[in-house]
């Protein structure tokens, strides 16, 4: 009998149709029959899936939980850092701070000293006007009238600037603050001994500024 339409689709059909009627063969053998190893079921399978999946969480719990117990450390770290810091920065200003006393001082100290030089530099251009003063008083031209106050008045200024005079007789010969010009020998003395002075020396506190001349009294 002839057909119509395309013989490749009529093919086509007959043998899906033949399909459909073999009949389906599962193979449900828990040992393979060729390679002789052992079948898992479908059941076994999904889990043994379920299981990895279960693992695989739970190593991702542990891994959580590691990552948890490792920030507080990095914490720890960052804490120790930032204190190593603070205490560096602490410590910086302390040595700034010191340096800054140092520096004070060091000025302050700088400032008394040239102030001192100064002092001393008026005190050294007087001294000449002093001798003058005292040569005056030993001639009697000092005893009285308006001079003899005015160089009153002029060593009592000096002496607020710290002037002191050295003229004491009768001391222990010192040669920081003595000059011998004549040596003479003494009755009843143990020691050099400063007999009559020459010219007063000076001292502006504990500096010399210059020596008294004396004639000392030697032991005979």
């Amino acid at each position: 009998m002839p057909h119509h339409g395309n013989e490749e689709e009529h093919n086509s059909s007959r043998d899906q149709s033949s399909k459909r009627d073999e009949p389906v063969i599962r193979d449900h053998r828990k040992v393979d029959p060729v390679t002789g190893e052992a079948r898992h079921q479908q059941g076994e399978q999904a889990a043994s899936a379920a299981a990895a999946d279960s693992d695989g969480d739970a190593l991702a719990q542990a891994e959580e939980i590691l990552n948890q117990v490792e920030v507080p450390a990095e914490e720890s770290v960052a804490q120790g850092t930032e204190a190593a810091a603070a205490a560096e920065l602490k410590n910086d200003l302390l040595r700034l701070q010191a340096e800054y006393v140092n520096y004070r001082k060091r000025v302050e100290r700088d400032r008394a000293v040239a102030g001192e030089m100064a002092v001393i530099g008026v005190l050294n251009s007087l001294l000449p006007v002093l001798d003058d003063v005292d040569a005056a008083r030993q001639h009697g031209d000092l005893a009285d009238g308006p001079f003899a106050a005015i160089a009153t008045k002029l060593e009592n200024a000096l002496k607020t600037y710290g002037l002191t005079r050295i003229d004491e007789t009768g001391v222990e010969f010192d040669p920081t603050i003595h000059e011998a010009l004549i040596q003479q020998p003494g009755e009843d003395i143990e020691v050099d001994t400063v007999s009559q002075v020459l010219r007063s020396g000076y001292k502006s506190g504990e500096r010399v500024l210059r020596a008294a001349q004396v004639i000392v009294a030697v032991p005979a």
